[in-house]
């Protein structure tokens, strides 16, 4: 675990640097860090998440690209 402590002129650079972090992150754990959001938010909402159930299904749309 990085313990570095950083500073920042302002939120802007904050938050790029944020973006820089998750960019270099594996694919696999930006969706596990979504899929832990998604607990959260349910939880702070007082649902229940129902165990073995797929996350984040979403249907896939091709759409033609103009300038191919």
């Amino acid at each position: 675990m990085d313990k570095t402590i950083r500073k920042y002129s302002g939120f802007d650079d904050m938050k790029a640097d944020e973006y820089r972090y998750w960019q270099s992150r594996p694919v696999h754990e930006r969706m596990d860090a979504v899929e832990e959001m998604i607990e959260a938010v349910y939880a702070l909402k007082g649902w229940k998440m129902e165990p073995e159930v797929p996350r984040l299904q979403r249907p896939f749309v091709r759409l033609p690209c103009p300038w191919r």
